[in-house]
């Protein structure tokens, strides 16, 4: 039950801050947190609990019967992580939101009905209760964005919602034609696992319900949503969408595309290789070509969640348990980024665009150096979680993979460093010519300093980096888990 506390209170919340009065600022705020925190220590209770490798916490209702259709919740190793980082993200998000004001209620009650969705799809045992609580996070996506964004927020937010409703139409086919080729009238997704599906049914179905979800995970060509979506955002939804959107969809693949359908990733894993190699070149080198701030981190995640799909595609224990890892580190790490860009430096600057900033290191030399370590943590230095998830990924690609495809992802660790470093040195070090435009005012307001970090973003700060610096020193603490709940799946092949 402790495990399923975490979809209440955050859909008690948002029917909470929902009703609450728009002008109650500070009684909103503080709703929001306490709803974001009671989640948060809700999944650190199932971590604190879990023993593994198996399913616990699990809760069995009757749903509607004549379908086939039951109430089940559980998680074990595998979803473990995806709870924590979605507490996480949730925390920080209202943190660095602090000072919102505009119809602040309405905000936060789709905020937390989207976390209530999320918690539920990585808590859901049943194939048809994971769906609902698929959709169910893709509908506040779009007002968050439409309502709350920058420019072209509308655009923006019409294309995310019809790439995931596309997806989730792709998944639904795959979900129909495994619950009546298994004849066996259920959507459990433990029985359906136990179900010997032919392998033409498999490698035809396998594709469809992987790309599917793999299109919410950004993957290439489906990718084009996630940057615009990200651009427009505003800080909390950024946050939610790099942290634990994308990775609804990176679990499906893994959870549902692969746990049900074995025969059909051997078959099919060769090019989810190929494509997550796309994925982690592209993403690098779209990167180093964006002059908004925002666009840079945007095309990182696609090119970090592409280590995620490369470590699925290796069918590899070490590889898939990098894949999980790379899920919660990418989580916490690109959320971070978002929230520093979005909120911290946009608020201070108001300017997004890179060849508009000017001797930031001088002017806000605080907020530059978080910056610059939260980005290194993203490009994979040591003691940090993004450097054990990513060695993970390429230690599994190498024992199971073509030389070629680790080769290239190599390449792809390296585009990562120049875009990385480049960027550093536009935002932080560089100069700009004063005075080109009017916009530039006088010499003396241009090298004027900014305001330090507020106190809610130091402690949003403090909770992801050192969740990522907490992973990267001890990876034991969830690679345990992981591992022994992968075991189980790839028993089955």
């Amino acid at each position: 039950m402790i495990a399923l506390l975490t979809v209440i209170f955050s859909f008690a919340g948002a029917l909470v801050c929902g009703l609450l009065p728009a002008t109650a600022h500070r009684r909103i705020r503080w709703v929001a947190l306490l709803t974001a925190l009671l989640g948060l220590a809700a999944a650190f209770c199932c971590a604190l609990r879990y023993t593994g490798p198996g399913m616990e916490d699990v809760i069995r209702q009757t749903w509607i019967p004549s379908m086939g259709v039951a109430f089940i919740t559980g998680f074990d190793g595998i979803s473990l992580p995806l709870l924590l980082v979605t507490g996480l993200v949730a925390v920080a998000g209202v943190l660095f939101t602090w000072n919102l004001d505009h119809r602040a209620n309405q905000f936060y009650a789709f905020y937390f009905a989207l976390i209530g969705g999320v918690y539920g799809v990585f808590l859901s045992m049943d194939l048809f209760l994971l769906f609902v609580f698929y959709e169910i996070a893709i509908v506040p996506k779009y007002f968050l964005i439409a309502i709350w964004g920058g420019a072209k927020r509308e655009y923006a937010a019409m294309k995310l919602v019809m790439y995931s409703f596309g997806g989730s139409a792709l998944v639904l086919i795959g979900m129909l034609a495994l619950f009546f080729a298994s004849g066996l009238n259920t959507f459990d997704l433990r029985v359906l696992m136990t179900v010997d599906f032919s392998s033409g049914l498999q490698a035809v179905v396998f594709p469809v319900m992987f790309v599917g979800f793999a299109i919410l995970a950004g993957m290439w060509p489906f990718h084009t949503w996630a940057p615009q979506g990200h651009s427009a955002a505003p800080t909390a939804a950024s946050m939610l969408l790099a942290g634990v959107v994308m990775k609804l969809g990176a679990y499906g693949c893994l959870r549902v595309a692969v746990g049900l359908l074995p025969e059909g990733a051997m078959v099919w894993a060769p090019w989810v290789a190929v494509f997550a190699v796309i994925n982690i070149i592209y993403g690098a080198l779209a990167a180093l070509r964006q002059d908004d701030f925002k666009y840079v981190i945007g095309y990182s995640s696609v090119s970090h969640m592409g280590f995620v799909l490369l470590g699925i595609g290796t069918l590899h224990l070490t590889g898939m348990t990098g894949a999980v890892l790379q899920m919660f580190s990418h989580g916490v790490i690109g959320a971070l980024l978002f929230a520093l860009v979005g909120t911290v430096i946009y608020t201070r600057t108001k300017t997004r665009m890179l060849d508009e900033l000017h001797r930031l290191m001088e002017r806000m030399p605080g907020i530059a150096w978080i910056f610059i370590v939260a980005a290194l943590a993203s490009m994979g230095l040591p003691g940090f979680s993004g450097f054990v998830s990513e060695l993970y990924v390429l230690l599994g690609a190498w024992a199971a993979l073509p030389t070629w495809i680790v080769i290239t992802a190599g390449v792809g660790v390296l585009a990562t460093f120049g875009y990385t470093l480049a960027k550093i040195h536009e935002a932080f070090f560089r100069e700009r010519s004063i005075g080109n435009d009017a916009s530039d005012g006088n010499n003396g307001e241009n090298d004027a300093d900014y305001p330090p970090m507020t106190l809610p973003e130091k402690a949003g700060v403090a909770l992801l980096l050192g969740a990522s610096l907490l992973i990267g020193l001890c990876p034991w603490l969830l690679t345990n888990h992981i591992a022994g709940s992968l075991q189980l799946l790839l028993n089955r092949f």
